[in-house]
């Protein structure tokens, strides 16, 4: 599965195209920007002009057509701080969605403080924690505060650097007096914030954006190291940034210009950019700061995969089935070490009597199953916890599986203990002749892999086994005492042995 997330973003339109996993990870395959600089526009004219509106719908319908070039089967897009405070957000908006063809939505600053703080602790190692956060947008920043168990706090204040720029940024060279202005404002709204940040104690600080990663890379470039290819998890000091600091406020933007790190489109805003981390690490008393290359269009990504149901994210198509097993186990708090090794060892002694069965890969996939779910009566009572099983198999409304695999896996679990289905038991009686006999087969299997976690200690780490006209040689690997798991096999041997018309033998070794 492939996702796009478009960021109309106040400085710049981000676009990224993920390949998302089925384990819920992702690789992003295409990543795009456009700096606009919307921000700059909305500070000066209080709205978007007809010209910065025909580039932004323009450059998302370029987004657009290199998403569907890339396989994208779902495009997001989240509008931030220039589109939310334009007097003309909505129409511009609005055509952009008729004539890109990509519906966007406008987000609260909080809202867009959680996407990113998903998309920092994915990116970044908090450690330790919890951190503070910085996203230095054109319009305004989002701080957060949180470790690796989620958000704990978040602020958004009208702090952009395109804004502050606008307002504050008058000369060039800033002046002193616009300087003190500027210093003043940030003050004035960080300080309040940064007392409600100390009640939390954060022990590091994280930055994200376009202008703090271009600090971060000043910063690296005038290390006596190579710049590396990737700033994430990159940490300077506050002894590092200072000397920066003070040559961009002396600066004039030809001068910056030419300083090796920052990109030419944000030479205008990074003076504000800086004053805005000088005051943030007095504030919030930052002595470090850790780059996060990912943001606001990586956290869409992560929030949209958390949305899906994981069989979405697969080609696979019979994955709706392991999902739906999966799903029902986890209801019933099944007792999953167990499961699935009595669900592996199952499959290890189907796999080695397979001339002994002549059960198919579909039967395979069965007992599978019914391994993994045959305790999950347990959390109604444990005693009679195969009958309790068989009801929730029965009326779990499992995905992907039709009513004589729906009624094979009830009746796997009802007699993964003892006894046998007959024609007229409850849930299962409408089971024929041969479907009996395959339960039969299946059920001898599960019960001998079940005994061999008679401890649920897993001390059983493999089979080998050897079938001869009269017997069945279970050779076990163990880890451990295997003294119960002998005991437990041995004691549910008997429908095995009646099914398969064959005595079985197990014994014990020590793995290695």
């Amino acid at each position: 599965m492939r996702i796009a997330a478009v960021d109309l973003g106040s400085n710049s339109f981000h676009l990224v195209v993920a390949e998302v996993r089925a384990d819920g990870t992702f690789e992003p395959l295409v990543s795009e920007k456009e700096m606009l600089r919307l921000g700059d526009v909305v500070s000066r004219e209080g709205l978007i002009t007809p010209a910065a509106a025909d580039a932004a719908v323009q450059t998302v319908r370029r987004f657009r057509m290199l998403a569907e070039a890339a396989g994208a089967t779902e495009i997001l897009a989240c509008a931030t701080s220039a589109l939310r405070s334009a007097s003309n957000g909505d129409a511009v908006l609005d055509r952009i969605e008729a004539e890109a063809g990509v519906s966007a939505d406008v987000i609260d600053g909080l809202e867009e403080a959680r996407l990113i703080f998903t998309a920092i602790r994915t990116a970044v190692l908090i450690d330790p924690g919890p951190a503070v956060c910085f996203d230095l947008g054109g319009g305004s920043v989002e701080i957060m505060v949180g470790d690796t168990t989620g958000l704990q706090w978040s602020a958004s204040e009208r702090l952009g650097v395109a804004r502050l720029s606008a307002q504050y940024v008058l000369s060039d060279p800033i002046s002193k007096r616009d300087r003190r202005r500027l210093r003043e404002h940030l003050v004035d709204v960080l300080g309040p914030l940064a007392v409600d940040v100390v009640r939390f104690e954060p022990k590091m600080a994280i930055g994200s954006s376009g202008t703090l990663e271009d600090l971060a890379h000043m910063v690296a470039a005038r290390r006596d190291e190579s710049v590396p290819r990737s700033l994430n998890q990159l940490t300077f000091s506050r002894a590092e940034f200072d000397p920066l600091h003070q040559e961009l406020l002396q600066s004039t933007s030809a001068q910056r210009q030419r300083i090796k790190g920052l990109d030419t489109k944000r030479v205008e805003l990074i003076v504000a950019g800086a004053e805005f981390l000088a005051a943030a690490m007095d504030l919030f008393d930052v002595d470090e700061l850790t780059i996060s290359e990912w943001a606001l269009r990586e956290g869409m990504v992560l929030d949209a995969i958390g949305r899906h149901d994981p069989v979405d994210l697969t080609d696979d198509p019979r994955a709706i089935r392991r999902a739906s097993i999966q799903a029902l186990a986890r209801r019933f708090s099944w007792p999953e070490a167990h499961s699935r090794h009595v669900a592996r060892l199952s499959l290890e002694l189907f796999d080695q009597t397979r001339e002994l069965h002549g059960l198919d890969d579909n039967d395979r996939e069965l007992l599978e199953y019914g391994a993994l779910l045959h305790d999950i009566g347990e959390h109604v009572s444990h005693e009679n916890h195969d009958r309790h099983a068989a009801y929730l198999v029965a009326h779990g409304q499992l995905r992907g599986f039709d009513p004589g695999e729906i009624l094979v896996l009830t009746a796997l679990v009802r007699w993964h203990r003892r006894g046998e289905p007959k024609p007229s038991a409850d849930l299962v009686g409408e089971l024929d002749d041969e479907s009996r006999e395959r339960v039969r087969r299946l059920a001898a299997m599960l019960r001998i892999a079940d005994g061999l976690d008679r401890s649920r200690k897993q001390v059983v780490t493999g089979l080998a086994t050897r079938v001869s006209p009269s017997l069945v040689l279970v050779r076990l690997s163990t880890d451990g005492d295997p003294e119960l798991e002998l005991w437990g096999a041995r004691r549910k041997r008997e429908l095995f042995e009646r099914v398969f018309d064959r005595e079985l033998e197990l014994t014990a070794h020590p793995s290695g």
